[in-house]
């Protein structure tokens, strides 16, 4: 019998300190995963950057300004267009509503920029400045993305990094450059830090 209870040696016990540390990490992480924004579309991403490449294409071949103007119009609409249907996709494939509380300070975050690259361009084309846009709608469209990355996964702040960057070259270029820029913004970033997205964080 004294051998019987012997063999029955109880395992080691756990602190409870360590118990509590790896609980207060575990809820963490599920706090942090539920305060993000992840229905960031990167196969959108792609398709976006795919479509303003043809448009930067598209606009080169325009003269006159109105004309140029009016492909990156239709080009900004459809980017929208397409953004929100592959992140709504994205949201259902997840089970997670597109505009839950993350989604809306994303959107928020973001707007202002947009709003203010409207009236920009407007005042430059009024202006006979047009060709400064592509550098403007580089670096506002970069500073709503690292905004709405606040609230998203950690790529997407970079991602506005990378515009910002973009911009501030843009505007110190050649004028002719623009729709360069814009291909290699719109077009470019988009699709490498879409296919980032697609393999770290889901399509």
């Amino acid at each position: 019998m004294a051998a019987l209870r012997s063999a029955r040696v109880p395992p080691e016990a756990v602190p409870i300190d360590s118990q509590a540390i790896a609980n207060l990490r575990y809820i963490r992480r599920t706090m942090e995963s539920a305060g993000e924004f992840t229905a960031i579309p990167g196969r959108g991403g792609i398709v976006m950057g795919a479509t303003a490449i043809a448009a930067a294409w598209f606009a080169h071949t325009r003269i006159h300004a109105e004309a140029w103007l009016a492909v990156w119009t239709v080009e900004a609409i459809l980017g929208v267009v397409v953004g929100y249907l592959f992140a709504r996709q994205k949201a259902r494939t997840i089970n997670k509503p597109l505009f839950a509380r993350p989604g809306r300070k994303f959107v928020l975050a973001i707007a202002p920029s947009i709003f203010t690259a409207a009236l920009l361009t407007l005042m430059l084309w009024r202006a006979g400045m047009i060709d400064y846009t592509p550098g403007v709608w580089l670096l506002l469209y970069g500073c709503g993305i690292v905004a709405g990355g606040a609230f998203s996964v950690r790529v997407v702040p970079v991602m506005g990094l990378c515009f910002l960057a973009f911009g501030a070259a843009a505007l110190f270029s050649p004028l002719a450059w623009g729709d360069a820029w814009l291909a290699a913004g719109f077009g470019g970033l988009q699709i490498i830090f879409g296919v980032v997205i697609v393999r770290n964080y889901g399509g």
